[in-house]
């Protein structure tokens, strides 16, 4: 069986990620969240991106003390 791994909106990968979508969209330009998946003129992440994202951050915080 496989798994679906849902795309999200710019605003709902925002919400996951607790910032706002202007810190969304400068976070995916400096490189921190992928680039999107484009479908025609539509911007999608797949949720488990912006899982990776979230747990980046986890390790590299882990790292850092």
């Amino acid at each position: 069986m496989d798994i679906i791994d849902p795309l999200l909106t710019a605003r709902e990968s925002a919400s996951v990620l607790r910032i706002s979508i202007p810190t969304f969209w400068r976070r995916v330009a400096d490189g921190t969240v992928p680039r999107p998946v484009k479908l025609g003129g539509l911007s999608r992440w797949p949720r488990s991106e912006i899982n990776a994202v979230i747990e980046r951050a986890k390790s590299s915080r882990s790292n850092a003390a």
